[in-house]
């Protein structure tokens, strides 16, 4: 079944499921994406962290932080989370503010957004401070009968079921729907050349994008007419501005450009390079018929925490005489197969398993050791390994859409441990483009 050439370009070349898609679009209005952080903190009535449960509706996070410091009066530095989430979307999720008063929430107020007091805590809410994601999901605009709906549904989660799960894909958010170009950009960086990476940053035009920025973006890319640039880009590309501002002032230093974005916007593209590979190696693991949900020998494979989830530093190597005993913990799901997302500190597996992995980096041409950066030693990564697979149970409910007439929808309920994305499983159900999951 053919894959979108957007996914392609992401690394996902394939599904796991053969049955034909419903179709169909996400996120038609905010509240169709309903995501609640699942919490692993606890906290107190005491600390120099106000602890606050955010929901917030159609925001991007990092824009919101930046607005909610600018009403409070405050650093955004003050300000921290446990993962970005969703912005067209209504999200309830844990963040912190560094010495607080609960009175200046108490007046707050901001369209769309609400803060509610649950705590004090001497630790901020950082990121990875959560178990994983509950989805409450609906998907509109589909062509199908109910009675068909439900009938291909239940197809596709057999097909899913048979194969052991949903291939634990880095989705689009990863990467940019619009402009899936962030694991280029790290791409570059890891070749040391950030002169380009901060151009296809700053310039690259993409199709989807509107007239207005895409001829904004292909003048700056044929002259690096930065000043002209500042001119001409919208001021909503707030960060590709900060860039052109700072190489305006220090011309020629495009490492030093990207000092400008924050630590965590900066990392990302790195994280986008890795996550590439990560979903290549997938890829072809499944094209040469190697299991994700049970080990073969050489595999690498991590344990289950006290919480339930994979805990990629309890590492072992699967080999003949444990292969047996391994598997009985990966029925069980007190294990998981794993592979690499690359750093300076990676190994690889043994056997077929790492003849995939080593081949894939190979081909890419990038050494391990390149994932150290001297030049920007905040954007190097040590590497860490990842779980193949994501066992997910949807719940159904499939009815006629009340926006679209004559047209059908079906909401799904499901749970996703931490750094999965909902549309990873979506993409198994619906088939579309990927613009239609944005």
């Amino acid at each position: 079944m053919n894959v979108p050439a957007t996914e392609k370009q992401m690394g996902i070349e394939l599904y796991c499921s053969s049955v034909a898609g419903i179709g169909g679009e996400l996120r038609q209005q905010p509240e169709d994406f309903i995501v609640r952080e699942i919490t692993n903190r606890e906290e107190g009535d005491s600390g120099k962290y106000l602890i606050l449960e955010l929901v917030k509706n159609n925001w991007d996070m990092h824009h919101l932080v930046r607005d909610i410091s600018r009403k409070l009066g405050i650093s955004q530095k003050r300000i921290s989370f446990a993962g970005t989430k969703d912005k067209r979307a209504v999200t309830t999720q844990k963040i912190s503010i560094y010495d607080m008063t609960k009175e200046a929430i108490d007046s707050f107020y901001m369209k769309d957004v609400e803060l509610k007091v649950i705590g004090r805590s001497n630790k901020a809410v950082e990121l990875g401070d959560l178990y994983g994601n509950e989805f409450i999901i609906t998907i509109r605009n589909i062509d199908h009968s109910v009675q068909d709906l439900e009938a291909i549904l239940a197809n596709i989660t057999k097909d899913i079921n048979d194969f052991g799960g949903v291939p634990n894909f880095f989705g689009i958010q990863r990467f940019g729907a619009v402009r899936p170009i962030t694991h280029l950009i790290g791409e570059q960086i890891l070749k040391g050349d950030f002169e380009n990476a901060a151009l296809l940053y700053i310039a690259k035009s993409f199709p989807d994008e509107h007239d207005e920025t895409k001829n904004a973006r292909n003048h700056v890319w044929e002259t690096r007419d930065f000043v002209e640039g500042l001119k001409l880009y919208p001021l909503r590309l707030r960060y590709e501005r900060a860039m052109m501002h700072y190489l305006i002032e220090h011309p020629g230093d495009f490492a030093g450009s990207f000092s400008v974005l924050s630590k965590n916007i900066s990392k990302m593209f790195v994280h986008a390079y890795q996550s590439y590979i990560f979903n290549k190696i997938i890829c072809q693991r499944i094209r040469e018929d190697i299991p994700l949900s049970s080990a073969v020998s050489g595999d690498i494979v991590c344990f289950k925490n006290k919480e339930g989830l994979p805990d990629v530093k309890k590492l072992q190597l699967v080999d003949d005489d444990n292969i047996d005993g391994m598997n009985n913990l990966v029925k069980r799901r007190r294990a998981f197969v794993t592979a690499p997302l690359a750093g300076y500190e990676s190994e690889f597996a043994s056997g077929a398993p790492g003849r995939i992995e080593k081949e894939i980096f190979e081909s890419a041409g990038i050494p391990l050791e390149n994932f150290n950066i001297k030049t920007v030693p905040e954007l190097s990564s040590k590497g860490l390994r990842r779980e193949l697979l994501l066992h997910c149970e949807p719940i159904f409910e499939v009815g006629t859409d009340e926006i679209n007439p004559q047209k059908s929808k079906v909401t799904l309920k499901f749970t996703l441990p931490k750094g999965s994305y909902a549309t990873t499983v979506l993409r198994e159900y619906m088939k579309v483009e990927p613009l239609k999951m944005s």
